[in-house]
């Protein structure tokens, strides 16, 4: 196969620059405008993946800070304490349905969430996928939101861990712990941007080691923040005896309806899993803001590819994601509750409950030892939870922009680099109705979930003719006008539409409380089902002409790729036997 790099023999000094400037490529794999080594389907010698390096996935994105702050989005909707464990137990197990569903194609056929998402409504990703011309101007949008979202997201989980290794240094520095100087007009403490910084640094050195590799530092985060959240519990239960006073105080749902309340609560958890970004932003001095984008249903093919071999994912999907999920919630609203009673303040984030503990015990040299471990735990849970839950799937969103030169590690660096130009800082410290916007925009990505499942377990039946789907061609079966499948924009208008007024609603006035805004507050399972069953009776009705065709999972040596010269070579061939 040619390479773009052997196409021209004497290339100009700016086409010799991007050469230059391309992505890595394996043998066999060139570097096309829609193909590179990390969206092609993952070679056998990469599926490195064992039953038990997925319950370690699990591990990292169960067991999270964003996890444990999980509380306060549930005691935000007016639940008790024993109500909201009950909601995410409900949660944990539907999410692990989810996450097989979701990441079934990408266990049969190793290939990303960019094939997953864009094989039902091409117009999901630009390059490598299902049914889409690959130079379709469509297939941006998703990716612009999945991207947006991200950004902020990453920006987030930075200040997170910049925050976490100012109290790991200020557990062995009680100088630095007590730092009171600040940047951005008092709103960024110097402390906390020193720790962003030392955290991007790790980061960045992670980032070099690519996902199939990435099980051993899986290990380490994991047992080091199990070992945070048990050392936590302990010292909670140990000084209170008890469950501390959330379990004490009645519920005070949301309008005084309990199952509404609870109904929210499960939807908001649920769409946190689902690649959303969910602010509860109640600002009463109890509760405090929690963010989460949790183990991302819909990007776990970016994971199942790296299977090596078939329902490797599937029991730990089943098992482990609810386990976790529970476990590290749990764990969250004690450690908080009793938490409250030792230090008189309710502190959802664990380092910064370290923090107030270093401060509550003055300084004591073996709190400080404790701590500088915790704390040591969070920075590890926080370098886990970028990489697992949004750097590697970032950078498959990039690199299927520009494959040519952004692959999976290319593309986490950009967005790194976004999420701190965004100044997290700032929109967490005085943006209300920013963080109100960010939010809503879960409403977008339930309806691409619900035509995900349609399309590939009703219409076609999970038969793929995976090689067409890199053919940005009319060579390609998936070839539609325009490089737009209309039957998955029309589905997924449907199934955005009905949240919408409540969206803008609650967006102009917090307080706002009717039928529109309570569809809003369900809006996963609103836009996931309308879409679902929209987008099989559209397909009912009016077959895409494609169903049927191909094999239900990846067989072996069957896929390969075409160089651009090739490509070329048969669009004449195709032209010439049209005229």
């Amino acid at each position: 196969m040619t390479n773009s790099k052997e196409a021209d023999p004497h290339p100009s000094r700016w086409r010799r620059f991007l050469q230059y400037i391309e992505v890595p490529t394996d043998p066999g794999v060139p570097n096309t405008s829609w193909v590179n080594r990390d969206l092609i389907p993952m070679p056998k010698e990469r599926r490195t993946y064992k039953i038990w390096s997925y319950f370690i996935y699990w591990c990292i994105g169960g067991l999270s800070i964003s996890g444990y702050a999980t509380g306060s989005t549930l005691l935000a909707y007016g639940l008790d304490a024993t109500q909201a464990i009950v909601s995410v137990v409900i949660c944990g197990l539907i999410v692990g349905v989810l996450c097989v569903t979701c990441g079934w194609m990408g266990e049969r056929f190793y290939c990303s969430v960019q094939v997953q998402l864009g094989h039902a409504a091409s117009v999901q990703q630009l390059t490598a996928v299902h049914y889409v011309d690959s130079s379709s101007r469509g297939a941006y949008f998703p990716v612009f939101i999945r991207a947006f979202v991200g950004t902020f997201w990453d920006g987030l989980q930075a200040y997170w861990g910049g925050q976490a290794v100012a109290v790991t240094i200020g557990a062995i520095i009680p100088g630095f712990a007590h730092m009171k100087q600040t940047l951005a007009g008092g709103i960024l403490l110097t402390k906390d941007f020193i720790g962003i910084i030392i955290y991007y640094v790790f980061f960045i050195a992670m980032m070099r080691i690519p996902p199939e590799r990435l099980q051993k530092p899986f290990i380490v985060s994991s047992v080091m923040f199990s070992a945070t959240l048990i050392g936590l519990l302990s010292w909670a239960v140990s000084n209170t005896h008890s469950g501390g006073p959330l379990f004490q105080e009645p519920a005070n749902p949301v309008h005084g309806e309990t199952g509404w309340a609870m109904l929210f609560g499960i939807t908001a958890i649920l769409g946190a899993w689902c690649e959303i970004v969910l602010l509860s932003l109640a600002r009463s001095p109890d509760i405090s803001v929690m963010v989460n984008r949790g183990g991302g249903t819909v990007g776990q093919s970016d994971w199942t590819r790296y299977a090596n071999r078939p329902y490797a994912p599937t029991l730990s999907q089943l098992i482990a994601a609810p386990f976790c999920i529970i476990v590290c919630a749990t764990i969250g609203i004690i450690v908080t509750s009793c938490a409250q009673e030792i230090v008189g303040s309710l502190i959802w984030e664990p380092f910064l409950l370290l923090a107030a503990l270093q401060n509550h015990y003055n300084d004591s040299p073996k709190v400080r030892a404790a701590i500088f471990f915790a704390g040591l735990g969070c920075v590890c849970a926080q370098l886990g939870i970028s990489i697992v839950l949004n750097s590697v799937s970032a950078g498959m969103d990039l690199s299927g922009v520009v494959p040519r030169y952004i692959n999976i590690r290319r593309g986490a660096y950009l967005l790194a680099f976004l999420g701190l130009a965004s100044n997290p800082w700032q929109y967490m410290s005085n943006a209300s109705i920013f963080l109100t916007v960010l939010s809503g925009f879960g409403i977008f990505f339930a309806p691409f979930s619900g035509i995900l499942l349609a399309d590939y377990f009703v219409v076609r039946r999970c038969k793929i003719k995976l090689e067409d789907c890199y053919i940005g061609d009319k060579r390609s079966i998936y070839w539609y006008h325009n490089g737009v499948n209309w039957r998955a924009p029309l589905a997924w208008v449907l199934g955005v539409f009905p949240a919408m007024p409540g969206f803008i609603m609650t967006t102009r006035d917090a307080t706002a409380w009717n039928v529109w805004v309570r569809i809003f507050h369900i809006a996963f399972f609103v836009g996931l089902s309308i879409s679902f069953v929209a987008f099989s009776v559209i397909c009912w009705v009016s077959p895409p002409g494609n169903v049927g065709i191909g094999v239900l999972y990846h067989e072996e040596n069957s896929f390969e790729v075409e160089s651009e010269l090739e490509t070329e070579e048969k669009e004449g061939v195709t032209r010439v036997g049209v005229a």
